[in-house]
C-alpha cells in the first residue's frame, strides 16, 4: 500500500462524486484513484491519495462544492493507511483505477523497450563496424597497387642508371674515374698519353 494519504468522499449521486474529484483535483496536488459505485441508494465514493496536507485541504474543498450539488454522506482522510486496506482502496469495483496487471504489462514493455535500445545501438555499431573493414580492405588493397607501382619504378630506374652509368664510362680507358665520356674527344682521357705511347691511337 502506498504510504501517501488517502482521502474518501461518499456523495448521493455520481454527479457529486464528480464535481468533488474536480474540486479535488483542482484545489490540491492529489491523484484521483477512482469512483466505487455502491449496489443500490445511488451512492458513490471517491478516493484519492496524496500528501496529508494535500489532501486534506482537497478534501475540504471538495465536500463544500458537492453539497452545493447533493448530499455529501461522508468523507475521511487516513493519513497513513496500512497494507490491510489496499485490497478496499484498489478493487475490481473501482472505476478509473489502473488494474495491477496493466502496470506490470507497462512496466515489462518498458524494460524490454529498454532493452531493445542498447541492442539497435549494438547492431548499428555493428553496421559501422563492418562498413570500417571494408573501407580497410579496399584501402590496404589500394596500398599494395601503390607499392608494387613504386617498385616497379624503382626497378626502372636502377636499370636506367645502369644503362647510363656503362655508357658515362670512357671507352677508351674504361676507367670509372677518367672524367671523359663516350664521344668525348680522345685528349679528355687521364690515361691518353699512355695509350698514345703504346700506339692506340693512329696517327
Amino acid at each position: 500500500m502506498s504510504k501517501l494519504a488517502l482521502g474518501i468522499i461518499e456523495t448521493v449521486g455520481l454527479a457529486a462524486a464528480i464535481e468533488a474529484a474536480d474540486t479535488a483535483v483542482k484545489s490540491a496536488n492529489i491523484k484521483v484513484i477512482g469512483y466505487e459505485l455502491t449496489k443500490g441508494d445511488g451512492m458513490a465514493t471517491v478516493k484519492i491519495e496524496g500528501s496529508v496536507g494535500a489532501v486534506k485541504a482537497a478534501i475540504h474543498a471538495a465536500v463544500m462544492n458537492a453539497n452545493k450539488v447533493s448530499k455529501v454522506w461522508g468523507n475521511l482522510v487516513i493519513p497513513r493507511p496500512s497494507d490491510g486496506l489496499e485490497m478496499l482502496v484498489y478493487n475490481d469495483e473501482t472505476v478509473g483505477i489502473e488494474k495491477k496487471e496493466d502496470q506490470d504489462k507497462d512496466q515489462d514493455e518498458e524494460q524490454v523497450e529498454r532493452v531493445k535500445i542498447p541492442h539497435e545501438k549494438n547492431e548499428e555499431i555493428e553496421n559501422m563496424s563492418r562498413e570500417y573493414v571494408e573501407d580497410y580492405k579496399e584501402l590496404m588493397e589500394e596500398n599494395e597497387h601503390i607499392q608494387e607501382k613504386i617498385e616497379k619504378e624503382q626497378k626502372d630506374i636502377e636499370i636506367e642508371e645502369e644503362s647510363s652509368s656503362e655508357t658515362d664510362i670512357c671507352n677508351i680507358c674504361k676507367d670509372p674515374k677518367c672524367p671523359r665520356k663516350k664521344g668525348d674527344l680522345r685528349k679528355m682521357c687521364i690515361h691518353y698519353e699512355e695509350l698514345k705511347k703504346e700506339g692506340r691511337f693512329n696517327k
